[in-house]
């Protein structure tokens, strides 16, 4: 059980509209939320931060000063902000231009309108992340595990970190791309238990990273999450063919995560 409820939690809301602001304080009432914060501009939220730290950040993508990905950015790289949750509601559907929200690490992202169901899920993803409980393996010792994580945003690879950390697994190292997670690899192969690897990056991709492991350097047994925002059918289709184990959505649920990895490690 969490000792952290919804109902608990103490949120930041920037939104412009304030048709918007209330339509949505509204359904977070709903959920049992009733320390809210609303403010129509990122510099008034960074202002607000700076007096008091909510538990999780709330944005529309667009606003005033500048757009959600800024505000992200600015709030994961100062320290005293850098783990409060962000989450986004927006009617943006182009890839283009949520995927870099994606990948900067965010709880989740609602469509504008959202439906209770969806809002419900992505409050419960934030009491994962920031009350979370440690994973319990048959098979394993949780802080004995080894993982390798892979992703060319730094912001993704520290999400990613605490996300497993939050579970419970200590031995995590890091690259920054394909090319650099194989040199890893190759040298200390014996000793990882996991990767944990985006698709889109530079050098090397994901695909062609599994690849590698799989046919070049005849490792068929370790087990390989993919985390990414590719939602080309094709090619999570060849990502499926190269030999990963599953692949989950960014952004992602911490359970979701959880629910791979149990069946990955100890079903694999």
């Amino acid at each position: 059980m969490h000792s952290v409820n919804i109902s608990d939690l103490s949120i930041l809301l920037i939104e412009p509209s304030k048709t918007q602001l209330k339509v949505i304080v509204k359904h977070l009432n709903e959920q049992g939320v009733s320390r809210i914060d609303g403010v129509a501009t990122g510099e008034a939220a960074l202002e607000k931060l700076t007096r008091h730290q909510c538990d999780l950040v709330i944005s529309s993508l667009y606003l005033p000063d500048m757009m959600a990905t800024e505000l992200v950015d600015r709030v994961k790289n100062t320290e005293a902000f850098k783990e409060i949750p962000f989450m986004l509601i927006s009617s943006e559907t182009r890839f283009a231009v949520l995927d870099e929200i994606r990948q900067a690490g965010v709880v989740a992202i609602l469509p504008k309108p959202f439906d209770r169901a969806d809002l419900k899920r992505a409050l419960r993803a934030t009491i994962d992340f920031i009350d979370p409980r440690e994973m319990e393996l048959e098979h394993y010792d949780v802080e004995s595990i080894r993982v390798l994580v892979v992703d060319d945003s730094n912001l993704a690879r520290k999400h990613i970190t605490r996300v497993l950390s939050n579970m419970g697994i200590r031995q995590i190292h890091q690259a920054a791309d394909g090319k650099e997670a194989l040199q890893i690899f190759e040298q200390a192969q014996q000793s990882f238990d996991l990767i944990v690897t985006d698709y889109n990056m530079p050098e090397m991709d994901g695909r062609e990273l599994i690849q590698a492991i799989r046919d070049e350097l005849h490792n068929a047994y370790i087990p390989i999450l993919m985390v990414t925002s590719e939602q080309n059918e094709a090619r999570l289709s060849n990502i499926q063919r190269a030999g990963v184990s599953a692949i989950c959505d960014k952004p992602f649920e911490p359970q979701t995560v959880k629910e791979m990895l149990y069946r990955v490690l100890e079903e694999g």
